[in-house]
C-alpha cells in the first residue's frame, strides 16, 4: 500500500473539528469563519508569536476568543495584524499605529488616512535607484572622480555608500553628471550647479506644498480632519503632485531657454560675424 500523503493547511482547515470554525447562523450556504491558534495566526500574517502577544499588550490587537484554555483568533486578528506590519513596514512606530487605530474607533475609516498619508510621503517619482561599484564609477567619471569629488558626491546625497557599493537614490543625476564631464565640464562645477539648484528648487517645493499644508491646520495642530473632508483632501493631493512636476518642469525650461539665447546665442552670433568677415 503506498504510504498516504500528509493533508495540506488548507485540507486540515476544511477537515477542522466544528470547534474551529463559527457556526453558520441561518444555512449551511453561509462560509464558516476561519479561526487561528495564535502559532497559525503568526505564520499567516509573516510575524512571530511574540509580536503578536506585544500587540495585544498594547492595546492594538484585540483579545482572543477563549475556549477552555485556548485562544482562537479570527479573520479580522489576521486582517489587523497585517495592517499593522505594513504601517511597521512603511516607517510607523507602535504609538503611530495606536493613534490611527483610536482614529478609526472615532469614526474615521482607517483605509483612507492610510490613502492620506499616502497620497503625501509615497514616492514622487518611479525612479529607481541603482548601485554602483566603484570601478564602475570610475569608467563613468574618468580620472576626475578622486576621493574629493567622492566625498561631495557622497555629500549631496547623491551617492550613499553601501558596503562595498554605493546606491544613487537618482541614476539619472549621476548618468547626466558623468556624460557632462566626460564632454568637457569641469566636474566641480557642475556639482557647485547641483547644490545650488537643490536650494532654489527646495525653496519653492516647500512654498508649493505648504499651500496644502495650510488646508490641514485649518483642522488644528496635530488634528485629523473630519472623516467627511479625508476624500477631498487625498484627492487633491493626488491632483497636486503631476501638476507640481509640471509647473517645475516647465520653468525649468523657460529658464534654460532664457540662458541659452542670451549666452550660446550671443556667441553664435559673434562666430557669424567672424566668419562673414
Amino acid at each position: 500500500m503506498a504510504p498516504r500523503t500528509p493533508p495540506t493547511r488548507r485540507t486540515r482547515k476544511a477537515a477542522a473539528p466544528a470547534s474551529r470554525r463559527t457556526p453558520a447562523t441561518s444555512t449551511d450556504a453561509v462560509p464558516a469563519e476561519q479561526e487561528y491558534t495564535i502559532d497559525e495566526l503568526a505564520r499567516e500574517a509573516s510575524t512571530t508569536v511574540r509580536n503578536v502577544r506585544a500587540y495585544q499588550d498594547r492595546g492594538l490587537l484585540p483579545p482572543p476568543l477563549r475556549r477552555g484554555r485556548t485562544g482562537w483568533y479570527s479573520s479580522s486578528h489576521l486582517a489587523r495584524l497585517r495592517l499593522i506590519g505594513s504601517l511597521l513596514s512603511r516607517g510607523y512606530t507602535l504609538g503611530n499605529i495606536a493613534e490611527l487605530l483610536d482614529a478609526l474607533e472615532r469614526g474615521h475609516d482607517l483605509r483612507q488616512i492610510v490613502g492620506l498619508e499616502r497620497a503625501i510621503s509615497s514616492p514622487w517619482s518611479d525612479e529607481q535607484a541603482r548601485h554602483f561599484t566603484l570601478p564602475e564609477l570610475l569608467r563613468m567619471f574618468g580620472v576626475v572622480f578622486n576621493p574629493r569629488t567622492l566625498a561631495k558626491v557622497i555629500e549631496l546625497g547623491l551617492l550613499e555608500p553601501d558596503g562595498l557599493r554605493y546606491r544613487a537614490p537618482s541614476p539619472k543625476v549621476l548618468i547626466a553628471g558623468a556624460e557632462l564631464a566626460k564632454a568637457g565640464m569641469p566636474l566641480e562645477d557642475l556639482l557647485k550647479i547641483i547644490e545650488g539648484l537643490r536650494a532654489n528648487v527646495q525653496r519653492v517645493a516647500d512654498e508649493m506644498v505648504q499651500l496644502v499644508a495650510r488646508l490641514l491646520d485649518h483642522y488644528g495642530e496635530g488634528q485629523l480632519p473630519p472623516p467627511d473632508d479625508v476624500p477631498q483632501l487625498v484627492d487633491m493631493i493626488w491632483r497636486l503632485r503631476p501638476l507640481a512636476m509640471m509647473a517645475v518642469e516647465a520653468e525649468v525650461s523657460r529658464a534654460l531657454e532664457k540662458s541659452a539665447n542670451k549666452f550660446l546665442g550671443e556667441r553664435v552670433a559673434q562666430i557669424l560675424e567672424q566668419m562673414r568677415q
